[in-house]
């Protein structure tokens, strides 16, 4: 969106919150998306941060995730798990649909297989294809049965594209009305959603206006104290807040995992063969590129899947064990000389989203690949590149969630279809070790076709205000609304 379609959006906006009421609860908290403006509240199977917000607000799923990002009861109020891990038995809540037809175990099973269809193709369509049935039992009980036991399932369940809905419309917790682009949200009370009356709902309830804008305008808004709270920050717009003067005090930084590193979209010339793919992972100095994004608590990794997540079984470690930079750099320059000799040097195209952050990576990587003989340019991140950035943070902390974005139905350019085929049978293996160990020869396998160079761990940051209630930091940057819309007691 331009700069003047950005002004003739805020400035409605401007003038709400000048004729509104001055009481905290009439007041709306204020939340600025870093996003596209454009389009920001909807989307298909992958949804943007602002609709991701909004599904989890106004579309419940069996269960949800509060401000730590643990999961809690949602239209489902309570449940239980056999013990072989295989079941799992939800009681939902006594309430209604917003057509006001009953909340049934038939019409959230519905709800549930179109929601899981809708995400089908996706690299959540592949986390949740351990899913054997969805059964509707009496009343209001739904049954989900497991080919084999996942631990971290209910998380799965909590995400916002599991949102249930009927007839287009969700449970709640929060109602939604727009405003030109942006999106007024009010809590529901909880006598209309079927749970007990609260005293002082009135009282601590609030309403949110939601907007999504550029990293710029976010960071400039939440200066001028005309936004509450900011969400969506990553690396790419990180330098702007030293260079804006926020207040560290300001600044939430969420301990994530996931993958941040380059993608091999272009395995043509130089890229065609792995060796020649690994001479780029050797070159890296991961060190030196810590140092310059300067963000406390950042973790460099060789590896695919992030160290110390829950199933690795340790069989696999950290790359080029006892080589140090200048040996690595040595054996990629060969690689590189050997290529040049049948040809001129290659150019590199690196794909990277607009931003400050942005650029000192490009500048890192660019004089790591210099070093080995190589050149680089920096392209817009839709543009033709050989590498694009890779920025995600995982949903759960499995190692089948690295492997599943990486996967041939993902990817779709670059990928390892013994991977594939590894990563296929943990998920029918019940015993977890074998499990674990299946799992482990995929990441060996995909680390051997070298389609992604792994950086280090996705970079989250967010602005909260003084004024912000319900916020807090968690590894999976989840945040919420509903929280963010109640003030304490």
């Amino acid at each position: 969106m331009t700069p003047r379609l950005l002004s003739s959006l805020f400035g409605p906006v401007l003038a709400l919150l000048v004729a509104g009421c001055d009481t905290a609860s009439d007041r709306p908290v204020e939340v600025a998306v870093i996003g596209d403006p454009g389009s920001p509240f909807v989307g298909g199977a992958r949804l943007p941060l602002a609709a991701q917000l909004v599904r989890s607000a106004t579309a419940e799923g069996l269960v949800g995730f509060d401000e730590q990002g643990r999961v809690i009861p949602a239209l489902a109020d309570r449940w239980i798990v056999t013990d072989d891990g295989l079941s799992y038995i939800f009681r939902l809540r006594d309430g209604t649909w917003p057509d006001k037809t009953p909340l049934t175990g038939d019409s959230a099973r519905a709800a549930l297989q179109q929601a899981i269809g809708s995400v089908r193709g996706t690299p959540l369509g592949a986390d949740l294809a351990g899913i054997d049935e969805v059964r509707a039992m009496a009343g209001r009980v739904v049954e989900i049965r497991l080919r084999q036991p996942q631990p971290d399932f209910l998380q799965l369940l909590a995400q916002p594209e599991l949102g249930l809905m009927r007839k287009g419309r969700g449970a709640g917790p929060m109602r939604q009305t727009r405003e030109k682009r942006a999106l007024l949200l009010k809590p529901i009370p909880p006598e209309d959603r079927g749970l007990p009356q609260t005293e002082d709902w009135a009282e601590r309830s609030r309403k949110l206006r939601l907007v999504a804008m550029t990293a710029p305008r976010a960071v400039e808004r939440f200066n001028a104290g005309e936004a509450d709270l900011v969400l969506g920050g990553r690396l790419a717009d990180f330098p702007r807040l030293d260079a804006s003067g926020i207040a560290r005090g300001a600044i939430r930084l969420d301990p994530v995992a996931g993958l941040f590193g380059l993608a091999v979209v272009n395995p043509q010339g130089f890229l065609s063969a792995p060796e020649r793919r690994e001479a780029l992972a050797m070159a890296i100095d991961r060190d030196a590129l810590g140092a310059t994004l300067n963000i406390g608590g950042w973790i460099a990794t060789t590896r695919i899947v992030n160290p110390g997540t829950g199933d690795d079984n340790g069989t696999v470690g950290e790359r080029w064990p006892g080589q140090s930079l200048a040996e690595r750099r040595t054996t990629a320059s060969a690689r590189v000389t050997r290529w040049v000799k049948n040809g001129k040097t290659p150019r590199l195209r690196i794909a990277l989203p607009s931003g400050p952050g942005s650029d000192q990576l490009f500048a890192r990587l660019a004089e790591d690949f210099k070093a080995i003989g190589l050149d680089a340019v920096q392209v817009r991140d839709s543009a033709p590149a050989d590498l694009r950035l890779v920025d995600t943070v995982a949903r759960y902390p499995r190692a089948s969630w690295f492997l599943n974005q990486l996967s041939c139905a993902n990817m779709r350019v670059l990928c390892s279809a013994s991977a594939d085929r590894l990563t296929g049978l943990a998920l029918v293996e019940s015993d977890p070790a074998k499990r674990a160990d299946l799992l482990a020869q995929a990441e060996a396998q995909l680390t051997i076709a070298n389609s992604y160079i792994p950086l280090g761990v996705p970079i989250r940051w967010s602005l909260v205000s003084g004024k912000a209630t319900g916020f807090m930091p968690n590894p999976w940057n989840i945040h919420p609304l509903m929280p963010l819309a109640m003030l304490p007691k």
